[in-house]
């Protein structure tokens, strides 16, 4: 019987020491700050082999306090490790407390809080002043707004010739007889009365000069 006793003591303390050795330890999680690329990060990385979920808890730490919340996550280790990043652009030298709350098994920070390093992550590209135009590469001068064109030169003015309108030549239709003034042309409407005198005046002459030629000659006898 007290071999069966100590028998049975020694398989009790050895799956003791076997659950102790399977259970989620604060030991197990680990955390570092450092740059992916030009961005900081913390990644903290949880070796738990049982794979108990665990809730992890970044506190950024000002005066010895809690400043900020920095993020929340949760994970599942494995014996290999399991790393979750928390985004963070932490300063030089600044400090950080990690919450672990993993079941019933863990709630307490890792040990000792997380200080930053010395040195920032760098930046993607440094600053470089503009390069100096060569004299090639020297801006252009706006071009000059251009003159307005001159106004075309005024045509000379029209002398009184050219400017003075033609007088009016009058109707060359005849106006009717006794209308207007034919005296001046002789085409008067009385033309016919004094040829008519006339060649009575002139009758009447050549009569007087044949009377008087046969009186002279009758003289003569």
């Amino acid at each position: 019987m007290r071999i069966l006793g100590v028998a049975s003591g020694a398989a009790a303390l050895t799956l003791g020491l076997a659950g102790n050795a399977l259970a989620c330890n604060i030991s197990e999680f680990s955390a570092v700050a450092k740059c992916d690329g030009t961005k900081g990060v913390i990644s903290v990385t949880d070796k738990d082999p049982s794979g108990v979920k665990a809730t992890v808890s970044v506190y950024l730490q000002s005066n010895g306090a809690d400043a900020k919340l920095v993020g929340e996550q949760v994970v599942e280790g494995t014996r290999e490790g399991v790393t979750i990043d928390f985004s963070e652009d932490w300063k030089p030298k600044a400090t950080y407390r990690v919450h672990v709350k993993a079941g019933n098994q863990v709630n307490e920070d890792i040990k000792p809080n997380l200080v930053t390093p010395d040195e920032a992550c760098a930046p993607s590209e440094e600053s470089t002043p503009p390069a100096t135009p060569s004299p090639s590469e020297e801006p252009s001068k706006p071009a000059e707004p251009s003159k307005p064109s001159k106004p075309a030169e005024e045509s000379p003015e029209p002398s009184e010739s050219e400017s003075t309108p033609a007088a009016e030549t009058g109707d060359n239709t005849p106006s009717p007889a006794g209308d207007s003034n034919l005296a001046e042309t002789g085409s008067s409407s009385n033309t016919g009365a004094i040829a008519g005198i006339a060649a009575a005046l002139v009758a009447a002459g050549a009569g007087v000069m044949f009377a008087l030629r046969r009186r002279g000659a009758a003289n003569n006898r």
